[in-house]
């Protein structure tokens, strides 16, 4: 099942693809509960309105997708985790050199068609976009061995983690948790339909031209393995969301008036406007491989 937050802040799901039926009716006191408990709660007690959602389905036509304005599918997750170098993108990479990382990402998502905006940061020498599967805890998780970590999956998303390059600081606050720095969508599809989220396609497209295309198989540490440790060290909650890295190759420049776009394989496909405030920058930049010097004075650039 694919669902979708849309127009005045609607549950949805998708039917034959192409067109959104609004389900809900079926959520108790949507309104007083707010936009992210009622997500929080679909996920939370899904058995029950995965029944419900399909009653609604099977007796409404639905309005055509092209119709709705989709919001974020997950309003203001408890935490957005993304993982830190997880892809043997590299001959000298390996699971063993690759260590679990992760750092925080802005909460508040953004919703298909919404905007990433670029500070004027003299000291970023380019701005990426990486497109990458992000996975959605559907029940609170912690210490979970990691055999049993896929029972605590809900579903998966199309994510970016939009990424200011050339920025020396000693956290990825700046770097990567920005307002806006999380696009996401176009929907969560929930686990059933994915029988193996280690090998999908995922691509992106910056003004039409492709950037990345590449396969989950090269993952590094398996979202198993990512559950397991995460939850050594902090508890994971319903509707949270953990991008879970990207493959390098293929990353670009964006600048102001760019038109992202993501596709991930039985996923959906969501696009992205970008405002800047600054000057554009082209540099080229491969994490790893084409890094400038930490500036003087200690190495900490200031912005």
């Amino acid at each position: 099942m694919k669902i979708l937050r849309f127009d005045d802040d609607r549950i949805g799901v998708l039917k034959n693809e192409n067109f959104v039926i609004d389900v809900s009716e079926a959520v108790a006191y949507r309104t007083e509960k707010g936009p992210q408990k009622v997500i929080e709660e679909i996920i939370d007690s899904f058995e029950i309105y995965r029944s419900r959602f399909e009653q609604i389905a099977e007796k409404k036509n639905g309005v055509p997708l092209a119709g709705v304005k989709l919001l974020a599918p997950i309003p203001r997750p408890s935490k957005c985790l993304a993982a830190f170098v997880n892809y043997l993108d590299r001959p000298d990479r390996s699971v063993e050199s690759l260590p679990n990382e992760y750092f925080y990402k802005a909460p508040e998502l953004v919703a298909p068609e919404g905007t990433v905006e670029l500070l004027d940061m003299p000291a970023v020498v380019v701005y990426q976009a990486e497109a990458e599967l992000a996975f959605v805890i559907g029940k609170r998780a912690k210490n979970v061995k990691e055999a049993d970590a896929m029972n605590y999956v809900f579903g998966y998303v199309p994510f970016f983690d939009i990424s200011a390059r050339g920025v020396s600081r000693r956290t990825q606050f700046v770097p990567k948790g920005q307002d806006t720095y999380g696009p996401c969508g176009p929907w969560i599809t929930t686990k059933d339909e994915i029988p193996d989220p280690h090998n999908v396609v995922v691509r992106s497209w910056v003004n039409g031209k492709l950037r990345q295309n590449y396969n989950t198989k090269y993952m590094a540490h398996k979202i198993p393995d990512q559950i397991a440790w995460l939850t050594r060290f902090v508890q994971l909650q319903p509707g949270d969301v953990i991008a879970t890295g990207t493959y390098h190759e293929g990353l670009g420049p964006i600048n102001d008036g760019d038109l992202l776009e993501i596709d991930i394989e039985k996923m959906g496909k969501a696009r992205f406007r970008v405002k800047g405030y600054g000057p554009r920058k082209d540099a080229e930049w491969m994490p790893g491989v084409s890094q400038p010097k930490p500036p003087p004075g200690g190495g900490i650039a200031k912005v």
